[in-house]
């Protein structure tokens, strides 16, 4: 591969974003032509996707609970703190809700004359980022929608599926997930249960990533002895440099690496910081230290960026996706040089999905 010359732009492929959640609650007629023509809310539409170098990502389905209790920049603002998990979810409300985004990501791709694409492959992914469009893989974070016998996995594969992330930070009929909890590891309950081993297995065959983000550690130790596909954690960061319970160790990062998969950068700022807690003016130095540890770990093949564009709060500093070009040039007078620079933006990624989805 080529490297650019310094200063070039650089392309931005995205492990993780919740931006399909975001139109799903807009109380507008179309929220998928806001998207389309840009509504400047939130942190990724498809004008500012452009503006920022941003050609493609994981669009995370996932279904929120029925009622608010998601945390606060209030409740992640102590020394310490151990937020309830949310309760589980009921079949019927998770596949209305997960129903309802798919929707609008097949919509999102019907109006805009070839500007946006669910990507079903490595080679799609790559055609789409080619042709201009903004390439879009279509991930479920949190498995609740899926029913014991599989039925909806199977509709959802045909669909375009392409990853699944087992658990969301609530227990799922297939395994758990970690709290909200600070300082903390991600040792904080059980593994997968008889039908999580089941569902990996099944993804497996089916070629769908299994992500491990939001998982325990016994949960992602099930997934290192039962799957022969790599290991992948689109959107979680490094232990040592912020010790929250969403982060992931140094033998979590170097089982990552062996294994040829991929770690995510995650933009949350509470995931970020070493005090955990969720606030805008997080320096983006925090980022850069959480990037060194992860490559010294995994290696710089297999790290790139899961931003949670519009499911967390971000730095200040970058914004939204068009400000992804501060972070760019961060990284460049970081040190990192363009050839890794280019790994980290998008070519470790595109790499990964080459091998993973074909």
């Amino acid at each position: 591969m080529t490297s650019p010359a310094p200063g070039a732009p650089l392309s931005v492929f995205d492990g993780h974003n919740d931006t399909l959640l975001r139109l799903a609650v807009k109380a507008t007629a179309d929220p998928v032509a806001d998207f389309l023509r840009g509504d400047g809310e939130g942190h990724i539409d498809l004008p500012r996707a452009r503006a920022g170098g941003l050609v493609g990502g994981f669009f995370a389905l996932w279904a929120p609970p029925p009622h608010d209790g998601l945390p606060t920049a209030f409740e992640m603002s102590g020394a310490a703190y151990d937020l309830p998990l949310p309760p589980a979810l009921e079949l019927t409300y998770a596949q209305a809700r997960i129903a309802h985004l798919a929707a609008l990501l097949v919509r999102a791709e019907r109006a805009s004359d070839g500007a946006f694409a669910v990507c079903r492959s490595g080679v799609e992914v790559r055609a789409a980022i080619r042709r201009g469009a903004l390439a879009a893989i279509f991930h479920i974070e949190g498995a609740e929608a899926i029913d014991p016998a599989f039925h909806m996995l199977d509709v959802l594969h045909a669909a375009g599926l392409r990853s699944l992330g087992p658990v969301w930070s609530r227990p799922t009929i297939f395994g758990h997930g970690v709290p909200f909890r600070y300082p903390s590891d991600g040792d904080t309950g059980p593994g997968l249960t008889d039908l999580g081993k089941a569902l990996v297995k099944r993804c497996d065959e089916f070629g769908i990533i299994v992500d491990l983000a939001h998982m325990t550690m016994a949960g992602f130790r099930d997934v290192a002895r039962l799957s022969d596909r790599p290991l992948v954690a689109t959107h979680s960061n490094a232990h040592a440099v912020s010790p929250h319970a969403r982060n992931l160790t140094d033998d979590q990062l170097r089982m990552i690496g062996d294994s040829g998969g991929m770690v995510g950068l995650n933009f949350a700022t509470a995931f970020l910081r070493p005090d955990g807690q969720m606030r805008a003016d997080t320096p983006l130095s925090d980022m850069l230290r959480h990037l060194d540890h992860m490559i010294d770990l995994a290696g710089e093949d297999h790290v790139g960026l899961g931003s949670d564009f519009d499911g967390a709060e971000v730095p200040a500093t970058i914004g939204d996706a068009a400000g992804l070009p501060v972070l760019v040039e961060a990284m460049r007078q970081h040190g990192f040089g363009e050839e890794l620079t280019e790994k980290l933006l998008s070519g470790n990624w595109l790499a990964f999905l080459d091998r993973a989805l074909v």
